[in-house]
Protein backbone atom coordinates (compact mmCIF):
# COMPACT_ATOMS: atom_id res chain seq x y z
CA UNK A 1 0.00 0.00 0.00
CA UNK A 2 1.21 3.09 -0.90
CA UNK A 3 2.65 5.67 1.68
CA UNK A 4 0.74 9.17 1.25
CA UNK A 5 2.39 12.50 1.60
CA UNK A 6 1.15 15.08 4.08
CA UNK A 7 -0.45 16.77 1.20
CA UNK A 8 -2.13 13.88 0.04
CA UNK A 9 -3.25 12.97 3.53
CA UNK A 10 -4.46 16.61 3.76
CA UNK A 11 -6.39 16.79 0.52
CA UNK A 12 -8.30 13.37 1.17
CA UNK A 13 -9.42 14.88 4.63
CA UNK A 14 -10.51 18.07 3.13
CA UNK A 15 -12.75 15.84 0.41
CA UNK A 16 -14.03 13.51 2.91
CA UNK A 17 -15.20 16.01 4.86
CA UNK A 18 -16.74 17.98 1.93
CA UNK A 19 -19.04 14.73 0.94
CA UNK A 20 -19.68 14.29 4.70
CA UNK A 21 -21.49 17.87 4.46
CA UNK A 22 -23.22 17.30 1.57
CA UNK A 23 -24.57 13.71 2.35
CA UNK A 24 -25.33 14.65 6.17
CA UNK A 25 -27.06 17.98 5.87
CA UNK A 26 -28.09 17.06 2.54
CA UNK A 27 -26.98 20.47 0.27
CA UNK A 28 -26.48 18.62 -3.12
CA UNK A 29 -29.77 17.14 -4.71
CA UNK A 30 -30.23 15.93 -8.47
CA UNK A 31 -31.71 18.77 -10.81
CA UNK A 32 -30.32 20.91 -8.40
CA UNK A 33 -28.84 24.56 -10.06
CA UNK A 34 -26.17 26.38 -7.73
CA UNK A 35 -24.96 29.42 -7.92
CA UNK A 36 -21.25 29.71 -5.91
CA UNK A 37 -20.91 33.26 -4.44
CA UNK A 38 -16.47 33.46 -4.96
CA UNK A 39 -15.12 36.65 -2.80
CA UNK A 40 -11.76 35.72 -4.16
CA UNK A 41 -10.61 34.52 -1.15
CA UNK A 42 -9.35 30.97 0.05
CA UNK A 43 -12.37 29.31 1.18
CA UNK A 44 -14.38 30.39 -2.09
CA UNK A 45 -11.57 28.91 -4.45
CA UNK A 46 -11.60 26.14 -1.92
CA UNK A 47 -15.54 25.53 -2.73
CA UNK A 48 -14.93 25.89 -6.42
CA UNK A 49 -12.57 23.55 -6.71
CA UNK A 50 -14.43 20.90 -4.51
CA UNK A 51 -17.73 21.43 -6.62
CA UNK A 52 -16.10 21.21 -9.53
CA UNK A 53 -14.76 17.62 -8.60
CA UNK A 54 -18.16 16.68 -7.40
CA UNK A 55 -19.64 17.98 -10.47
CA UNK A 56 -17.47 14.95 -12.41
CA UNK A 57 -19.82 12.33 -10.66
CA UNK A 58 -23.11 11.44 -11.89
CA UNK A 59 -25.08 11.17 -8.10
CA UNK A 60 -25.85 13.66 -7.27
CA UNK A 61 -26.50 15.26 -10.89
CA UNK A 62 -26.57 18.82 -10.81
CA UNK A 63 -25.13 21.92 -12.37
CA UNK A 64 -23.60 25.08 -10.88
CA UNK A 65 -22.46 29.03 -12.11
CA UNK A 66 -19.91 31.09 -9.91
CA UNK A 67 -20.61 34.51 -9.15
CA UNK A 68 -18.55 37.24 -7.99
CA UNK A 69 -19.61 40.56 -7.20
CA UNK A 70 -17.68 44.11 -7.49
CA UNK A 71 -18.20 46.55 -4.87
CA UNK A 72 -17.97 49.88 -6.58
CA UNK A 73 -17.74 52.61 -3.80
CA UNK A 74 -14.53 50.13 -1.74
CA UNK A 75 -11.14 50.77 -3.18
CA UNK A 76 -9.82 47.40 -3.76
CA UNK A 77 -10.21 44.64 -6.51
CA UNK A 78 -9.94 41.02 -6.98
CA UNK A 79 -8.02 39.86 -10.06
CA UNK A 80 -11.13 39.05 -12.07
CA UNK A 81 -9.02 37.39 -15.25
CA UNK A 82 -7.40 34.89 -12.81
CA UNK A 83 -11.11 34.07 -10.92
CA UNK A 84 -12.39 33.48 -14.31
CA UNK A 85 -9.80 31.21 -15.73
CA UNK A 86 -10.03 29.46 -11.99
CA UNK A 87 -14.05 28.62 -12.64
CA UNK A 88 -13.72 28.23 -16.09
CA UNK A 89 -10.82 25.84 -15.91
CA UNK A 90 -13.19 23.78 -13.59
CA UNK A 91 -15.95 23.69 -16.02
CA UNK A 92 -17.64 26.36 -14.28
CA UNK A 93 -19.52 29.10 -16.07
CA UNK A 94 -18.21 32.33 -14.12
CA UNK A 95 -20.27 35.39 -14.14
CA UNK A 96 -19.40 39.18 -12.60
CA UNK A 97 -21.60 42.23 -11.64
CA UNK A 98 -20.73 45.45 -10.49
CA UNK A 99 -22.84 47.26 -7.81
CA UNK A 100 -22.16 49.80 -4.51
CA UNK A 101 -23.52 50.70 -1.48
CA UNK A 102 -24.47 54.16 -0.10
CA UNK A 103 -23.50 54.81 3.48
CA UNK A 104 -25.39 57.98 3.81
CA UNK A 105 -28.96 55.40 3.46
CA UNK A 106 -29.15 54.26 7.34
CA UNK A 107 -26.17 55.33 9.73
CA UNK A 108 -27.22 53.49 11.77
CA UNK A 109 -25.60 50.69 10.23
CA UNK A 110 -22.20 49.55 9.71
CA UNK A 111 -20.62 49.99 6.11
CA UNK A 112 -19.81 46.17 6.54
CA UNK A 113 -23.32 45.49 7.25
CA UNK A 114 -24.46 47.66 4.46
CA UNK A 115 -21.67 46.10 1.70
CA UNK A 116 -22.76 42.98 2.77
CA UNK A 117 -26.36 43.52 2.40
CA UNK A 118 -25.76 44.92 -1.35
CA UNK A 119 -23.50 41.84 -1.83
CA UNK A 120 -26.66 39.36 -0.60
CA UNK A 121 -28.67 41.17 -2.05
CA UNK A 122 -27.09 40.65 -5.81
CA UNK A 123 -26.65 37.22 -5.09
CA UNK A 124 -30.21 36.61 -4.72
CA UNK A 125 -31.10 38.43 -7.78
CA UNK A 126 -28.75 36.36 -10.20
CA UNK A 127 -29.41 33.42 -8.41
CA UNK A 128 -33.14 34.10 -9.39
CA UNK A 129 -32.38 35.79 -13.14
CA UNK A 130 -30.30 32.08 -14.08
CA UNK A 131 -32.55 29.92 -12.40
CA UNK A 132 -30.79 28.62 -9.90
CA UNK A 133 -32.32 27.14 -6.76
CA UNK A 134 -29.39 26.53 -4.19
CA UNK A 135 -26.71 29.50 -3.66
CA UNK A 136 -23.81 27.98 -2.39
CA UNK A 137 -21.20 29.85 0.36
CA UNK A 138 -18.01 29.18 1.02
CA UNK A 139 -17.84 29.95 4.81
CA UNK A 140 -15.83 26.90 7.10
CA UNK A 141 -16.46 25.54 10.76
CA UNK A 142 -14.35 28.44 12.47
CA UNK A 143 -16.93 30.91 10.61
CA UNK A 144 -19.21 29.00 12.33
CA UNK A 145 -18.32 28.96 14.99
CA UNK A 146 -17.19 32.75 15.44
CA UNK A 147 -20.55 33.34 14.54
CA UNK A 148 -22.27 31.61 17.39
CA UNK A 149 -19.89 33.09 19.63
CA UNK A 150 -20.49 36.85 18.29
CA UNK A 151 -24.07 36.14 18.52
CA UNK A 152 -23.90 34.76 22.16
CA UNK A 153 -21.94 37.37 23.46
CA UNK A 154 -23.09 40.48 21.29
CA UNK A 155 -26.97 40.09 20.72
CA UNK A 156 -27.39 36.93 23.94
CA UNK A 157 -28.89 34.64 21.20
CA UNK A 158 -27.60 31.07 20.85
CA UNK A 159 -27.84 31.11 16.83
CA UNK A 160 -25.49 31.16 13.64
CA UNK A 161 -25.33 30.76 10.00
CA UNK A 162 -27.01 28.08 9.34
CA UNK A 163 -25.60 25.01 7.38
CA UNK A 164 -28.56 24.73 5.28
CA UNK A 165 -30.85 27.75 5.52
CA UNK A 166 -34.41 27.87 3.12
CA UNK A 167 -35.46 31.42 2.36
CA UNK A 168 -38.79 32.01 2.96
CA UNK A 169 -39.49 35.02 0.40
CA UNK A 170 -37.94 33.44 -2.42
CA UNK A 171 -37.24 29.60 -3.62
CA UNK A 172 -33.43 29.32 -2.68
CA UNK A 173 -31.77 27.68 -0.27
CA UNK A 174 -28.34 28.54 1.04
CA UNK A 175 -25.61 26.02 1.65
CA UNK A 176 -22.49 25.96 3.15
CA UNK A 177 -20.58 22.87 2.07
CA UNK A 178 -17.72 23.51 3.73
CA UNK A 179 -18.96 23.67 6.76
CA UNK A 180 -17.22 20.55 8.52
CA UNK A 181 -13.19 22.10 7.09
CA UNK A 182 -10.78 24.01 9.73
CA UNK A 183 -9.47 27.24 8.33
CA UNK A 184 -6.41 25.96 9.12
CA UNK A 185 -6.80 23.16 6.72
CA UNK A 186 -8.20 25.12 4.03
CA UNK A 187 -5.08 27.75 4.12
CA UNK A 188 -2.79 25.05 3.59
CA UNK A 189 -4.80 23.07 0.74
CA UNK A 190 -4.89 26.62 -0.88
CA UNK A 191 -1.15 26.94 -0.17
CA UNK A 192 -0.83 23.30 -1.49
CA UNK A 193 -2.69 24.09 -4.53
CA UNK A 194 -1.31 27.59 -5.56
CA UNK A 195 -4.15 29.79 -5.01
CA UNK A 196 -3.25 32.95 -6.10
CA UNK A 197 -3.58 35.25 -2.96
CA UNK A 198 -5.65 38.56 -3.71
CA UNK A 199 -4.92 41.71 -2.19
CA UNK A 200 -7.39 43.39 0.16
CA UNK A 201 -7.39 47.20 0.92
CA UNK A 202 -11.13 47.84 2.27
CA UNK A 203 -11.04 50.86 4.84
CA UNK A 204 -13.67 49.14 6.99
CA UNK A 205 -12.41 45.87 7.39
CA UNK A 206 -11.05 46.77 11.18
CA UNK A 207 -15.20 47.89 12.03
CA UNK A 208 -15.91 44.41 12.79
CA UNK A 209 -15.66 42.33 16.66
CA UNK A 210 -14.61 39.02 14.49
CA UNK A 211 -10.86 38.95 14.51
CA UNK A 212 -10.96 39.81 18.34
CA UNK A 213 -13.13 36.69 18.76
CA UNK A 214 -11.05 34.38 16.25
CA UNK A 215 -8.34 35.04 18.71
CA UNK A 216 -10.36 34.45 21.97
CA UNK A 217 -11.81 31.32 20.47
CA UNK A 218 -7.84 30.38 19.92
CA UNK A 219 -7.09 31.01 23.71
CA UNK A 220 -10.14 28.41 24.20
CA UNK A 221 -8.97 25.93 21.89
CA UNK A 222 -5.64 26.34 23.89
CA UNK A 223 -7.78 25.43 27.54
CA UNK A 224 -9.31 22.70 25.07
CA UNK A 225 -8.73 21.06 21.87
CA UNK A 226 -11.97 19.63 21.59
CA UNK A 227 -13.88 22.87 22.24
CA UNK A 228 -15.01 23.76 18.39
CA UNK A 229 -16.52 20.43 19.04
CA UNK A 230 -18.81 20.91 22.21
CA UNK A 231 -19.91 24.04 20.36
CA UNK A 232 -20.85 22.14 17.01
CA UNK A 233 -22.42 19.13 18.76
CA UNK A 234 -24.53 22.12 20.87
CA UNK A 235 -25.97 23.68 17.79
CA UNK A 236 -26.75 20.71 15.99
CA UNK A 237 -28.34 19.41 19.65
CA UNK A 238 -30.91 22.41 19.60
CA UNK A 239 -31.55 22.47 16.05
CA UNK A 240 -29.50 26.15 14.79
CA UNK A 241 -27.43 24.28 11.71
CA UNK A 242 -30.44 23.70 9.58
CA UNK A 243 -33.29 26.12 8.94
CA UNK A 244 -36.44 24.75 6.70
Amino acid sequence: MPILSDNEKLERKIISRFQKAIYDYNLICDNDKILIGISGGKDSLCLVDLISRRLRINKPSFSAEALHIRMANIKYESDISYLKNFTESRGIKFNVVTTEFNTMTDKRKSPCFLCSWNRRKQLFTIAQELGCNKIALGHHMDDIIHTTMMNLYFQGSFSTMPVRLKMRKMPITIIRPLCLEEEKDIKQYAINNNYKKQIKLCPYETDSHRNDICLLFNEVEKMNNEARYSIWNALEKNGKLIEE
